[in-house]
């Protein structure tokens, strides 16, 4: 582990034996809300101050609001789930104590409704909350050897318009319907259109992620009863860790199919923890995924797709690591406790911006959980 880095186990008892104490006998008594929300500061105060150093005032101008703050609000709008800035700003105007852990001393100090919205707006343009996370995770579970991770994703409605699908102009014409079987030795045929999975083995990291489709448009699935259900929005993609601990997210088009962000959620993933299995439902199961995952020496356990065929059963012990990827979706269930599904923003920058604040406070919670 890095020098620099206070172990888990470390920081929770000087929180709880030192930091807590001091701050009651200043503060008075804590609240349960209260402690949560110090935790998550204290897990990520090194990389908070290091991210918002570059808001620090130089002397020239009028001062900028305090971003450091601004940002520990925030956190705390995931840890109580307020619904709005506007019902978080309400709430700290009657929590003194909240108030002062975030760095305000008096009640007239707090910033209007427009600042902290230009505040998020910089914050999301800067990818604040995803920095945090990721250096977050690569403190406390980089050095850990993952057994499982699980892949999976999850509808995020959004208030905003979806964007159309692009019409081509003129009569649309017939496409023309490829023959079957061999080409004849004198007759040439024209390539198949590379698909995207083929690309992305071959590709870094960004690329893949630029090729994601991001614009709020519409979704379909089927639930577990089979029903179709269609929103408008976004889709979130997680990989979770062992102990439902997210280690890496990407907001894609809610039209995207679940198979085309696993490649990039596996590079992404490999940079922040060292995980043995891959779990995937039957969603992921493509050879260039189940390759992907060999190449980086895991061993991927993915639901076989029918595909109107007969369902191929796994192998009984397979099947009990499958199990585990359950995790993923108790994390989609928690992250409702951090208000992730209560979304007001618009735009993939501000949308995924705001649920990365709650997956931040949900990871500190379960980093939290290992040594209680």
């Amino acid at each position: 582990m890095q020098s620099d880095v206070v172990p888990i186990g470390r920081l929770w008892n000087s929180i709880q034996h030192e930091l807590f104490p001091e701050l009651e006998e200043a503060l008075g008594n804590l609240t349960d809300k209260e402690k949560a929300f110090i935790r998550v500061c204290e897990l990520c105060a090194e990389s908070l101050r290091k991210e918002i150093g570059q808001y620090e005032w130089q002397g020239l101008g009028r001062p900028s609001a305090e971003r450091l703050a601004v940002a520990k609000a925030f956190i705390a709008k995931a840890v109580y789930a307020q619904p709005t800035t506007k019902a978080l700003i309400e709430y700290l105007h009657g929590a003194p104590t909240l108030r002062r852990l975030c760095g305000w001393e008096r009640e007239d100090e707090i910033p209007s409704e427009a600042t902290f919205s230009r505040c998020f707006g910089e914050f999301a343009q800067v990818k604040l909350s995803e920095k945090i996370h990721e250096a977050v995770v690569k403190a406390y579970e980089g050095t850990r050897l993952v057994g499982h991770v699980s892949r999976d994703a999850t509808a995020i409605e959004a208030r905003e318009h979806a964007v159309k699908k692009e019409e081509p102009a003129g009569p649309a014409e017939e496409k023309p319907v490829p023959k079957r079987g061999r080409p004849r030795a004198e007759e040439t045929r024209e390539p198949k259109a590379e698909k995207r999975l083929e690309r992305q083995v071959r590709q870094i990291l960004e690329d893949n992620l630029s090729e994601l489709p991001k614009v709020c448009d519409w979704g379909c699935k089927r639930d577990s009863n089979g029903k179709r259900i269609m929103w408008k929005g976004f889709k979130l993609h997680l990989d979770v860790a062992d102990g439902d601990i997210p280690i890496s997210a990407v907001l894609t088009s809610a039209s995207l199919h679940d198979s085309q962000a696993a490649i990039p959620l596996a590079q992404m993933s490999a940079t922040r923890a060292t995980n043995l299995y891959d779990l995937m439902d039957a969603a992921y199961d493509a050879q260039e995924i189940r390759q992907y995952s060999a190449r980086l020496g895991h061993v991927a356990i993915i639901d076989r797709n029918a595909r109107g065929g007969d369902a191929v059963p796994m192998a009984p012990a397979e099947a009990r690591r499958y199990n585990e990827r359950s995790s993923a979706e108790r994390v989609f269930s928690y992250l409702e406790h951090y208000g992730a599904y209560a979304i007001y923003v618009r735009g993939t920058a501000k949308v995924m911006c705001h649920l990365m604040f709650a997956l931040l406070a949900l990871t500190a919670h379960q980093l939290y959980q290992l040594i209680v």
